[in-house]
């Protein structure tokens, strides 16, 4: 099969996988949910043309977080509403990285070491910018957990997109124009110190779990020998320049927010026992390459990066967050001058969301033109 998608996949594959394999409840939600996405499982909405008499049906899809055919509209819903909180200032994209060693540990932990490291990029950035010698100022953040390299091996780091400027104790703006202003060494060790500082916490709590090839680390000496190797190590962070403009801000969100471990359009082809997709080869210049997997591996290696339950991907902090961002950046836009972008989807329904960002207009009859009436829904109940 040419260009099939993750939910032909798990339709061909998923079974096999199950023989070999025990999922998470979560990891089994997620496959169930694919698999029976758009299908008619979850229902449907049936609609009739009040001019021409011509039943549609749509099936609901399962709003899955995992799910590569429901995150569209989410991330466009989601992209609209930041730009209310986007400035005419300069932005940064950091991204934190962990080494290696430590990933069969995040693995076993996911919850609690993903927490960890939230904490510890925001405690960094945080100290840092506060810091008069590299800004003297709060800043505000969004910060995006990914745990997946291109070839949907398991790699946990966190995007940020970090505001390059921000409101000092005496609240005026303060920032260092279209320069990066923490050095990255500096960030690179404070960050390192923060986390494996957590982990040493957390182990001396006996709030982590060792299974499989952590199961060594139980013990206090394999697990100190553990930390020591991460310390020897550069914890390299990646920082790209900042953005032309505050609507280039507003796209790129939507690249990191709401992306998954891969997506329908990099499958190439499938066969009866593998699967192929392009996957790019950071050892040479980011060039796209073709790898081909077994379709039980290829399921595995997706399911690996299902988050835990309840857990928040996407989080606000500083002049970001929730709880007083919009007191602190209507003063940001009053310092800077700026123009407050305005949400176009906010009050909407969905409908006329569908048909504002993609043209399609899901009341019109596609036969005729006409206007589509919703059938109800009739509760058939059964009696003996």
């Amino acid at each position: 099969m040419n260009k099939p998608t993750v939910q032909d996949v798990f339709h061909r594959f998923y079974p096999s996988y199950l023989e070999t394999y025990t999922p998470t409840a979560m990891q089994a939600k997620a496959a169930h949910s694919i698999i029976n996405c758009k299908t008619g499982a979850y229902g449907a909405n049936t609609s009739i043309c009040e001019n021409c008499g011509r039943l549609q049906i749509h099936y609901n899809s399962c709003r899955n977080r995992c799910c590569p055919m429901c995150q569209t509209l989410p991330r466009d819903k989601w992209i609209d509403a930041r730009k209310e909180d986007v400035l005419d200032a300069p932005y940064f994209h950091v991204v934190f990285t962990v080494p290696q060693e430590l990933n069969p540990l995040i693995y076993n932990n996911q919850k609690v070491l993903y927490d960890a490291m939230y904490h510890s990029v925001s405690s960094t950035i945080e100290e840092l910018t506060a810091d008069p010698k590299h800004l003297g100022a709060k800043v505000g953040y969004i910060c995006v957990l990914h745990t997946w390299g291109s070839e949907l091996n398991f790699h946990p780091h966190i995007h940020v997109i970090l505001l390059g400027g921000g409101l000092t104790e005496k609240n005026t703006w303060k920032d260092k124009g279209a320069d990066f202003f923490l050095p990255v060494k500096v960030l690179s060790r404070k960050f390192r110190d923060n986390y494996l500082r957590k982990l040493r916490e957390l182990n001396e709590a006996h709030l982590l779990e060792f299974h499989g090839s952590c199961e060594k680390y139980r013990n206090y000496y394999y697990f100190k020998e553990l930390i020591d190797c991460c310390y020897k190590k550069e914890w390299i962070p990646h920082c790209k320049k900042t953005f032309n403009g505050a609507q280039s801000v507003i796209n790129y969100l939507g690249k990191y927010t709401h992306r998954l471990a891969i997506s329908n359009r990099r499958i190439i082809r499938m066969d009866e026992k593998t699967v192929t997709f392009h996957v790019k080869d950071y050892k040479n210049e980011g060039k796209w390459k073709e790898l081909t997997l077994s379709g039980v591996e290829f399921i595995r290696r997706f399911l690996m990066h299902v988050p835990p339950k309840r857990f928040t991907r996407i989080r606000h902090y500083g002049l970001l967050c929730n709880r007083s961002k919009k007191k602190h950046l209507t003063l940001c836009r009053n310092l800077l001058g700026c123009k407050a972008y305005l949400s176009r989807l906010r009050g909407k329904e969905t409908p006329e969301i569908v048909e504002l960002l993609y043209g399609i207009k899901v009341t019109e009859c596609r036969c005729c033109g006409g206007c589509l009436k919703p059938v109800p829904q009739r509760r058939i109940i059964l009696r003996n």
